[in-house]
């Protein structure tokens, strides 16, 4: 991240900087789905779809008082703007809602869909209501929802900066407008879960807090560039199964693209395409999004355990070992977590904790050794340290060789290494770990 964007996380913006971005992303929207919408309705009739279960409009009720809580998303849209706490996060809060509605709006022009029958007369205020919706608001609006979509980045935002004891009430309000869609037949069902994958993308793209996606490089890019091909072929395997059987088969898109996106990881992004930070948590936005694939990780890591040594102490004060519970954290007082595809355990939350995420398989970088060296030093302070990374095999062992090279009295990596071997069974330092762990201490003379 750069020092304007250090700058732009920490100053508070002015009225005139979120009012600013605000005029921005009002009119923008109008102008983007206002054309959308002109487009699909100047279409001949038969190319303008639709897609609907047959049996939505004997089941799913019209609640004309339901427009309140869809009209409601507009001024909801302008609070999430200027409610930011910094100026990256108005930034960011509004780059989001542009986005989101440049997105939905292409999809909207690509492939135009119409609502599949007429909503019946309303009056009174509710129908005063319809009928200035009516007037920029045309039924060619379907898939992927907008509204769900801008609802899901909006919900974010209220939740991080409302009090505890309003949750309740702003989660309430925010499912009533989700139903809304439905309730005053402006979307079918299937439009609310494209909407929802369009908010989750979006937001995934563009994280908060705000961060820049880094400039990551492998230190074994060869082993990289196998694994980002492994995983772009399994995705590639799932794109082909929804695309060749249709249907119900279309779920396979998801883990699709889980895969996919951890080849982007191990190709380029690295680490960050877990969105995990120092304190253990991930975005939300990416534990849906690569569910499939934590999913899997969760399930390897089940299968491998009970085949291995679960912890063994390396020094004093130092141990090294798999993914803990609340029984293998016994004794410990700090915990080095450097499973990047894993969540934090629950058993350390009442620990001192750091995470320095890693990818599987790989040697860590430099800059990586370094960065978890120091966060073990660190941790070191607060008691006995167990440092994991899933299985406590590869990455951790190679984290603790560097530890015990710089802090833990051996005099070279090598030595380093022989111990850990000597300590806990199992440990697996391939010639890329062993690269990585002579670059590092070259580095550090």
């Amino acid at each position: 991240m750069t020092s304007s964007n250090n700058i732009d996380a920490t100053t508070s913006p002015s009225w005139r900087y979120r009012l600013l971005w605000l005029i921005l992303a009002g009119p923008t929207f109008f102008l983007l789905y206002g054309q959308a919408n002109e487009y699909a309705a100047r279409m001949p009739t038969h190319l303008v779809g639709n897609v609907a279960f047959g049996w939505e409009r004997g089941s799913i009720p019209f609640w004309p008082w339901t427009i309140v809580p869809y009209w409601s998303i507009d001024v909801m849209y302008a609070i999430s703007i200027v409610i930011g706490s910094s100026r990256a996060e108005v930034r960011t809060q509004a780059c989001r809602l542009l986005l989101t509605t440049a997105l939905a709006s292409l999809c909207f022009v690509l492939w135009p869909l119409r609502f599949g029958w007429d909503r019946p007369e309303v009056a009174g205020v509710f129908g005063q209501m319809f009928t200035a919706l009516g007037m920029f608001d045309k039924p060619f609006n379907q898939a992927p929802s907008l509204h769900i979509a801008l609802l899901y980045v909006i919900w974010l935002r209220l939740i991080a900066h409302a009090a505890p004891r309003w949750h309740v009430l702003i989660h309430g309000w925010c499912v009533l407008i989700g139903i809304s869609v439905l309730t005053t037949w402006q979307h079918h069902l299937l439009d609310i879960p494209t909407g929802l994958a369009l908010g989750v993308a979006v937001c995934y793209v563009l994280p908060m807090p705000p961060r820049g996606w880094p400039r990551w490089r492998p230190a074994d890019p060869a082993r990289a560039r196998t694994l980002a091909l492994r995983y772009l072929a399994g995705g590639l395997l799932f794109a082909a199964i929804a695309l060749a059987w249709g249907g119900w088969a279309w779920l396979a898109v998801w883990p699709a693209l889980a895969l996919v996106l951890v080849a982007l990881g191990y190709a380029r992004l690295g680490p960050a395409v877990f969105q995990k930070t120092g304190d253990g948590r991930s975005t939300l936005a990416a534990a849906w999004l690569l569910a499939p694939q934590l999913l899997g990780a969760w399930i390897s890591f089940q299968c491998y355990r009970r085949r291995i040594t679960a912890c063994s102490q390396v020094a004093p004060g130092v141990a090294l070992g798999c993914w803990p519970d609340q029984a293998s954290l016994q004794g410990y007082a700090a915990v080095l977590d450097l499973a990047a595809e894993l969540p934090r355990s629950r058993a350390t939350w009442s620990l001192a904790y750091r995470a320095v995420p890693l990818l599987d398989l790989l040697p860590p970088t430099v800059d990586e050794l370094t960065r978890a060296v120091a966060a073990l030093e660190e941790l070191r302070q607060h008691g006995p340290v167990l440092v994991h990374c899933a299985l406590g095999l590869s990455r951790s062992a190679a984290v603790v060789a560097a530890w015990l090279a710089a802090h833990g009295g051996e005099p070279n990596v090598e030595r380093a290494m022989q111990r850990l071997r000597e300590a806990h069974p199992g440990v697996v330092l391939q010639p890329g770990h062993q690269a990585a762990l002579l670059n590092w201490s070259a580095a550090c003379r």
